[in-house]
């Protein structure tokens, strides 16, 4: 994990789930993914957007970077997750949206932080939507 990271996820839990600086009003959660080859657990802040009750739908852009970021490949090897949201911590179930719910999330997402599509136009690919689905509080 890098310093940058590793910062936001000390502010973000001393605060519970407020960060400033660039993520200053950014609806920000911690993702806890499983390595898909370490099996270590791996928290990264994430930005989401709610999706109704228990969803958030997150966007590996990587910055628009042409791959996506490892985060992504963790939750697609092993899709049962935590996520961390102001000062609840869930378990939740992560699963890709495709056709028409893929494309309302990412429009929403859009016109709420524009940046996104400059990321997708800059990776030269498609960036995909990710539902993270709450199971549960975690105990």
């Amino acid at each position: 994990m890098n310093e940058v990271n590793r910062r936001v996820i000390a502010e973000f839990r001393a605060n519970g789930g407020v960060v400033g600086g660039p993520f200053t009003g950014q609806p920000l959660l911690l993702l806890t993914t499983t390595g898909a080859r370490s099996g270590l657990a791996r928290t990264t802040p994430v930005c989401y957007l709610a999706d109704g009750d228990g969803r958030f739908a997150v966007f590996p852009s990587n910055g628009g970077a042409a791959t996506p970021p490892a985060w992504y490949r963790n939750l697609t090897a092993h899709p049962e997750v935590t996520v961390e949201v102001g000062t609840r911590v869930l378990r939740a179930r992560a699963a890709a949206a495709t056709g028409a719910e893929r494309d309302r999330l990412w429009a929403r997402q859009v016109a709420a932080d524009p940046q996104f599509a400059v990321f997708q136009e800059r990776a030269g690919r498609a960036v995909p939507v990710v539902v993270l689905t709450v199971l549960a509080d975690r105990a």
